[in-house]
């Protein structure tokens, strides 16, 4: 059935939607036994199943560590997630507290929806400084919403969308889900599952260290170089680091990024810093990678390849390495080239038009989180361990492609839930029970809990959130 007409009747269960992702996977059929979910659709207010997406999503990642960690010597264990704290989880950065207070606003003012001549729609993302600035460029006019929108009266949404595209932008017009998928993007994708696993190298079977110690975790050891930024990708690092990886997070200097966002997702990371662009600063990069396990990427389509660290360079400088890439619309396709954020996704592959016809709302309207993003954080963290699951027992190098677009195909077939609008917004104030504290070197940190329980190996930040640049560019000791 496809995914614009699954009813609600025929929608499927957290456990068959968790199962599906297993079986993307590769992972041993068996696992998915061990979950206990609790909870029901709707937890907030969407026409579509947020709530089912957050408990799979997550669910699914967990029961990955816990195979992981039974892989390594470690018992079976059971694995539970409730799904009202699950969809918590998929808003940490709306939860985030520093000493007490919500994090700082940190999204542009002419960024948003607006009105083209042609009536259309499209969806500014302006939060990067260059971005907002090429648009500006574009439209010749200033960083006033009413000048962009006067602007872009002048234009029809789609020319609008391919002429930023052409410049490196960041923009979408908006689409309904029959326009998408007759789009030659939305075609290239259609049947593509929410995560691609791909041997690029061989090489010889890794297995995991046992470990005697009953303190251990099942990613203990694992090294990760995390080069994203934003959501998704800084979820997938946030994610691994809870399961005991020794995450290292490398931005550059000169690059933007956005406070609150790293405060977040930046929970048991250590981070330096390395301009790519200087030599000195690469051989150091090389280093690093040798003596990695995993890299996990959500820069722009070829951006790290053309500095020489794309998937097939990494694999030959090391073997057995597990290269994971984040983009926004996939890999195939027309589009595969294009940069984009979640709410960009959102509006161009139709979830906007559909949940305002759902509301009877005359604009577009979007979903209650960033679920594109944070779901496919989740879904690069069980694909990076579903692949050092099969480099441990078949060998060879791997690479893990995970799209937003993906993920929102994968979302549209959870189906729709009926009256889910008329759910009441989770407030802070509703969730306090899921929150926990933790110091950070932004000061005290108010935060998610991780939403999924495994009963022998609980999930954890061992280290504080720290500002950019922090740490030297070098690995911790093996235990």
């Amino acid at each position: 059935m496809p995914a614009s007409t699954v009813t609600p009747a025929a929608r499927p269960t957290p456990q068959e939607a968790v199962a599906g992702l297993w079986q993307a996977a590769g992972l041993p059929p068996a696992a998915p036994d061990a979950l206990r979910l609790a909870g029901a659709d709707p937890v907030l207010p969407s026409s579509f199943a947020v709530g089912t997406a957050a408990q799979a999503a997550i669910g699914a990642a967990a029961l990955a560590a816990a195979a992981l960690w039974q892989l390594r010597g470690g018992g079976a264990q059971q694995v539970a997630v409730d799904m009202r704290h699950a969809a918590a989880e998929f808003r940490s950065e709306r939860y985030l507290r520093v000493n007490g207070a919500p994090a700082p606003e940190f999204r542009d003012r002419t960024g948003g929806l607006y009105r083209c001549g042609d009536g259309g729609w499209v969806r500014l993302h302006t939060n990067f400084p260059h971005h907002r600035d090429g648009v500006l460029r574009l439209l010749g006019c200033g960083p006033d919403p009413a000048a962009v929108g006067s602007a872009l009266s002048k234009w029809e949404a789609e020319a609008f969308e391919t002429a930023a595209a052409e410049a490196g932008l960041v923009v979408a017009a908006l689409r309904s889900f029959e326009a998408w998928d007759r789009h030659p993007q939305g075609q290239a994708l259609r049947g593509l599952p929410p995560l691609v696993l791909e041997r690029i190298g061989e090489a010889p079977p890794q297995p995991l260290p046992a470990f005697p110690a009953e303190s251990a975790r099942p990613l203990a050891g694992v090294r990760v170089l995390d080069f994203t930024r934003i959501i998704a990708g800084p979820v997938a690092g946030r994610t691994l680091a809870a399961h005991g990886a020794d995450v290292l997070l490398v931005t550059a200097a000169h690059l933007p990024f956005i406070a609150p966002l790293v405060i977040d997702t930046g929970r048991g990371k250590r981070s330096c810093q390395l301009d790519l662009r200087d030599p000195d600063d690469k051989r150091a990069l090389h280093k690093l990678l040798h003596g990695a396990d995993v890299l996990v990427q959500g820069y722009r389509p070829q951006g790290l390849a053309e500095l020489g660290v794309g998937p097939e360079a990494a694999a030959r400088a090391r073997p057995g390495i597990v290269y994971a890439t984040l983009s926004a619309y996939g890999h195939v396709g027309p589009w595969a080239g294009r940069r984009g954020f979640d709410s960009l996704v959102q509006t161009a592959t139709g979830f906007n038009h559909a949940e305002a016809q759902a509301a009877g709302s005359a604009e577009p309207l979007p979903l209650p989180a960033q679920a594109l993003d944070h779901a496919a954080g989740y879904l690069l963290a069980l694909g990076v361990m579903a692949a050092l699951y099969r480099r441990a027992t078949e060998g060879g190098s791997w690479h893990v492609r995970v799209s937003l677009a993906q993920t929102g195909q994968w979302l549209r077939g959870l189906g729709r839930v009926e009256g889910g609008l008329r759910q009441p917004e989770q407030r802070f104030e509703d969730v306090r029970d899921l929150l926990e504290t933790m110091p950070s070197g932004f000061g005290e940190l108010t935060v998610v809990s991780h939403a999924a329980r495994l009963s022998q190996t609980p999930a954890r930040w061992a280290l504080p959130s720290v500002p950019l640049g922090t740490h030297a560019p070098a690995w911790l000791p093996r235990a």
